[in-house]
C-alpha cells in the first residue's frame, strides 16, 4: 500500500539527527508486555557520571527495596498466586518459588512482567478448574472487600474482557459479595459452584488472558495482607507469614531516615552523631565498616553542613499503586518517627524532622506511583521518573545534579532512561543476582555506605573546606 501523505514530524532533522547520534553510545532495549506493539523500545542513555561534580539538586528513589523492603509482600503475594492456580494452595510439600531461577525475574519489573514469566514458567502444571476458581474468588473478594477502587474498576473490566461480564448480574455472585468471609466451606462452595457455571464461557485461551487473570488473584492476596497491616494487624499477620510476629513485611531499610534528613539539610554539622550507626549497619549488611570514626563525623558534618546551605529536592517512585504505596509509606514514616526520636542531635533539629517525619507527604517533592502512569508504561520504561523529574522541577540542563536510587536491574534502566547520568544500584539479598550494567554504581552496603563511604557521591572539594 502507498500513499501520497506523510507522517506527521514530531522533531525536526536536527534534532532527530542528534537523536540517532546518541544511538551510537550505550542504549537500552525494553521488552514490552505480550500484548503491546512494538515488542520492544529502544533508549539512548545519557553518559555515565561517576559523581556529582556540580553538586546535588535532586535525589530520586525506589520505594520497594530502597527506601523499604515491602519485597517479602511481593513475593509472597506472588507465591501464593501461584500456589492456588497449580493446585498447591494447602500443600506443605511443595517447595515453592525457586530462589535461584525465580527470584530475579519477579522483583523489580511491573507487576504484569512479574506475573508473565510466572505464567510462562509454570503454564504447564497450572490447573484449569484452580484458575477458573481463584479468578472469580478473587473478583468477589476485590468487589466486596478492597480499598482501592481502580482495582474494583479493572476487575469488572476483566470480567468483561475474559467474556463473563454477565456473571455481574448474576443474583448469586452478587449475594457472596456481602458474605464476612469468602473463606468458609460454605462461601467457597458457593464460588466453586459460580466457576462450574461460568468456566465454560471463561476465555483462558492465550497467555494474555491467563495473565491477565493471574494479576488479579495476585492483588486479591496483596491487598488483603496491605488492609490487615494498615488496620493494626501486622504482627498477626507476620506470623501467617513468617512464624514470626518479630519479622515485619514493611520496615524503612537500614539508614535511610538519616539519608532522608541529610539530604533536605536538616541535620547540618550535627549529621556526624550517625557515624556509629551507620557502621553497625555496614557490619550487619557484610561490609567492612569505617574504620577512622574521628574522621568520618568530620567529613559528615561537612556534608551536612552542605545540605543545610544546598538542600536536595527528593522524589519517591514506585511502580506500586497509589493505595498501596500510601500504607506503605505510612508505615515506613511511622518507623522512622520513632528512630528520630532517639537522635543524639539538638532539640530544634529535632522537632523540625519529628515533624517531617509524622507524614511521608511533608517530605517528599513529588510522589510518584503506578497510578500515575500505566502498567504497560512502568519500569524499566523511563516514564514514571521522568514524571519525577517534572514535577520537582529539575530541568534537563540539571540533570546531571540528580542521583538516582534503585535496587534492581528494570530500575537502573529506567533512572538512565529518564536522562539522569548517575544511578547508583542498592542490591538486596534477593535482588543481588540482577544485572546492573546501567548503574554508575553498586553500593552493597546499601544507603549506610552511600552516606559513610561515599559521601553521598559528591566530590571531596565540594564540601570540605
Amino acid at each position: 500500500m502507498t500513499s501520497d501523505r506523510k507522517l506527521p514530524k514530531f522533531a525536526d532533522a536536527e534534532t532527530a539527527a542528534g537523536l540517532i547520534a546518541q544511538l551510537g553510545g550505550e542504549f537500552a532495549i525494553v521488552e514490552n508486555p505480550s500484548y503491546v506493539y512494538p515488542p520492544y523500545e529502544a533508549y539512548p542513555l545519557p553518559a555515565k557520571r561517576a559523581a556529582l561534580d556540580g553538586g546535588m539538586c535532586g535525589a530520586v528513589m525506589d520505594m520497594d527495596g530502597t527506601t523499604t523492603t515491602t519485597e517479602p509482600l511481593c513475593l509472597h503475594s506472588l507465591e501464593t498466586m501461584i500456589r492456588r492456580i497449580t493446585g498447591h494452595e494447602d500443600d506443605p510439600s511443595w517447595a515453592g518459588l525457586n530462589r535461584e531461577r525465580d527470584y530475579p525475574h519477579i522483583i523489580g519489573n511491573s507487576t504484569t512482567k512479574h506475573v508473565e514469566y510466572l505464567i510462562r514458567t509454570y503454564r504447564e502444571e497450572i490447573v484449569d478448574e484452580d484458575l477458573r476458581f481463584f479468578f472469580l474468588y478473587a473478583a468477589l473478594w476485590t468487589l466486596a472487600k478492597a480499598a482501592d477502587e481502580g482495582r474494583k474498576q479493572e476487575v469488572t473490566s476483566n470480567l468483561a474482557a475474559l467474556g463473563i461480564g454477565d456473571i455481574l448480574r448474576d443474583g448469586n455472585f452478587s449475594g457472596l459479595q456481602h458474605e464476612e468471609s469468602l473463606d468458609t466451606s460454605t462461601a467457597r462452595t458457593a464460588v466453586r459452584k459460580l466457576a462450574e457455571r461460568y468456566g465454560p464461557s471463561l476465555n483462558l485461551d492465550t497467555l494474555s488472558d491467563v495473565v491477565r487473570a493471574a494479576i488479579d488473584i495476585y492483588y486479591q492476596r496483596y491487598h488483603y495482607i496491605l488492609g490487615r497491616i494498615d488496620t493494626g494487624q501486622g504482627d498477626a499477620v507476620a506470623t501467617e507469614v513468617f512464624g514470626n510476629a518479630d519479622e515485619r513485611l514493611i520496615c524503612p531499610m537500614k539508614g535511610i531516615g538519616v539519608f532522608l534528613a541529610l539530604i533536605k539539610g536538616w541535620l547540618g554539622e550535627h549529621a556526624a552523631f550517625c557515624v556509629e550507626e551507620l557502621n553497625d549497619y555496614l557490619a550487619e549488611l557484610g561490609e567492612s565498616p569505617e574504620h577512622d570514626a574521628q574522621a568520618a563525623g568530620t567529613r559528615l558534618a561537612a556534608l551536612g553542613t552542605y545540605f543545610e546551605n544546598h538542600p536536595a529536592r527528593v522524589a519517591i517512585v514506585t511502580s506500586s499503586i497509589r493505595y498501596e504505596a500510601n500504607i506503605v509509606l505510612t508505615e515506613v514514616f511511622r518507623v522512622l518517627l520513632r528512630e528520630a526520636e532517639g537522635w543524639a542531635i539538638p532539640d530544634e533539629k529535632k522537632r523540625l524532622i519529628l515533624k517531617k517525619f509524622g507524614d511521608y507527604r511533608d517530605y517528599y517533592d513529588a510522589f510518584i506511583t503506578a497510578s500515575d502512569s500505566s502498567e504497560i508504561r512502568l519500569k524499566p520504561h523511563r516514564d514514571l521518573y521522568s514524571l519525577a523529574l517534572h514535577r520537582m522541577g529539575i530541568a534537563p540542563s540539571d540533570f546531571d545534579k540528580v542521583i538516582g536510587f534503585e535496587d534492581s536491574e528494570s530500575g537502573t534502566i529506567a533512572i538512565r532512561a529518564a536522562g539522569i547520568p548517575l544511578c547508583v544500584a542498592l542490591p538486596f539479598p534477593e535482588t543481588k543476582g540482577h544485572e546492573f550494567t546501567a548503574a554508575c554504581h553498586v553500593a552493597y552496603g546499601g544507603i549506610p555506605e552511600v552516606i559513610l563511604k561515599r559521601a553521598c557521591y559528591l566530590p571531596e572539594g565540594l564540601f570540605m573546606g
